[in-house]
């Protein structure tokens, strides 16, 4: 599939005359049956996000760069994306308020949200209510695609645009297999997750999974996000000696992380660390950072697809610092939009809906297909080699490094010294 954003030729002399007269770079196509006021229209993308947080101030970043790059090419048709974007401080409650803003107010088209689960189960109603397409850039619960598959035609609006947390689980157990078990002869783990509605499922996937790769599970510890001291939890996980700790925190990162290394805990962590997955991590933990292994869609030095890389290197020269995952699918994100708006001919949301459902994209995380009304994760990312896998990075020396998969992978496992593990 050609997924350029195209411009479309005049169709006529009137269409000329018409693009010329409103100093407009490309022409419309009379096949959208739209007139020339409605195609200059810009298409409203409402952004809300966590601006503060360590993995969502990347999203109205990515969103932002992405849409000066498809108008720098000369929009869609004609017509400019805009991006508004709204900070709901990490609040369900700021961004139920901010969606009916964006929609009753800002009259925005689609909606971007936030990687909070809690947050993206809450505004699921609002997209039905609003009939609004809306797409979750990092939110992982199942509930959220399970929602859309139980009753489609109330729920169809939203879309899952990050893996369900049961296809991460799946990730970290594919690349536990070939480095710990298979490479490090690895045998026994702890689940360490934080107390929060995505990782429900994902411990589930875990338990299901961990033991059919060679991992036996010793202990299953859920702590409160709220979880300042991790003293009590380390020393509890050190007391059954398992051979890695499998961890699933989003909310947390900093702490425990700073506390592992604080602590000399010899045993490594793998897993979901959505702190991590941002370039300022390392200087965020004061480089305790290093030997953390923590699965992602992307990293700043893999090139998953050609997009990767540019894209990367793009968001640093723009904001500093690389993107989080939640960066990588939001820009994805504008773009898979924006092309399921040309292939629509309208932003009507019904027909944009159809449209979405359709989408085969490759952006920067892999080929980006959504599994259909007939599967159990309706409207959630599609999982496996092919269209997207995830990749395990680690975090050596202050960067982030791609170690898994092989094929792609930038380096080998490096754990610090008081982290104790055997070789092949």
């Amino acid at each position: 599939m050609d997924d350029k954003i195209s411009r479309r030729g005049p169709g006529s002399l009137r269409s000329v005359f018409l693009t010329t007269a409103l100093g407009l770079s490309l022409g419309f196509s009379a096949a959208l049956g739209a007139g020339p006021a409605h195609a200059a229209d810009p298409i409203k993308i409402g952004v809300i996000a966590e601006a503060q947080a360590i993995a969502g101030a990347s999203i109205p970043q990515a969103a932002q760069l992405a849409a000066d790059e498809i108008n720098a090419k000369g929009g869609v048709d004609g017509r400019k994306i805009e991006i508004i974007t709204y900070d709901n401080h990490s609040s369900s409650a700021d961004s139920v308020r901010a969606f009916q803003r964006a929609v009753n107010e800002d009259k925005v088209n689609v909606v971007i949200a936030s990687y909070i689960s809690e947050v993206v189960l809450a505004l699921e109603p609002w997209a039905s209510r609003l009939k609004t397409p809306f797409i979750t850039p990092g939110a992982a619960s199942n509930e959220i695609s399970l929602s859309v598959h139980k009753d489609y035609e109330k729920n169809k609006y939203t879309f899952h645009g990050y893996l369900t947390s049961a296809a991460l689980a799946l990730s970290v157990c594919d690349a536990a297999k070939e480095l710990l078990v298979d490479d490090k002869k690895m045998k026994t783990a702890v689940i360490m997750s934080e107390d929060a509605a995505w990782t429900k499922p994902l411990d589930i996937g875990y338990e299901e999974c961990l033991p059919k790769i060679g991992l036996k599970v010793l202990d299953h510890i859920r702590f409160s996000p709220d979880t300042t001291d991790f003293t009590p939890i380390f020393n509890k996980i050190e007391g059954v000696k398992p051979d890695v700790i499998i961890t699933g925190i989003s909310h947390v990162g900093v702490q425990p992380t700073v506390q592992w290394k604080n602590q000399q805990v010899p045993i490594p962590m793998l897993g979901i660390s959505s702190q991590a997955t941002n370039s300022t991590f390392g200087k965020d933990t004061n480089d305790a950072a290093n030997g953390v292994l923590y699965q992602g869609v992307s990293g700043p030095d893999v090139a998953v697809t050609p997009k990767s890389l540019p894209f990367a290197e793009g968001f640093r020269a723009k904001f500093g610092n690389y993107p989080s995952y939640a960066g990588y699918t939001a820009y994805d994100e504008v773009y898979f939009i924006a092309d399921a708006v040309k292939r629509a001919g309208t932003t009507d949301a019904d027909p944009l809906v159809a449209a979405l459902e359709k989408t085969d994209w490759i952006g920067t995380i892999g080929r980006v297909q959504f599994y259909g009304k007939d599967d159990q994760f309706t409207h959630s990312i599609k999982y496996g080699k092919g269209l997207i896998t995830g990749l395990m990075l680690q975090w050596q020396d202050g960067r982030q490094v791609s170690v898994w998969p092989k094929e792609v992978a930038k380096g080998q496992l490096k754990f610090p010294s008081f982290i104790k593990v055997t070789s092949n």
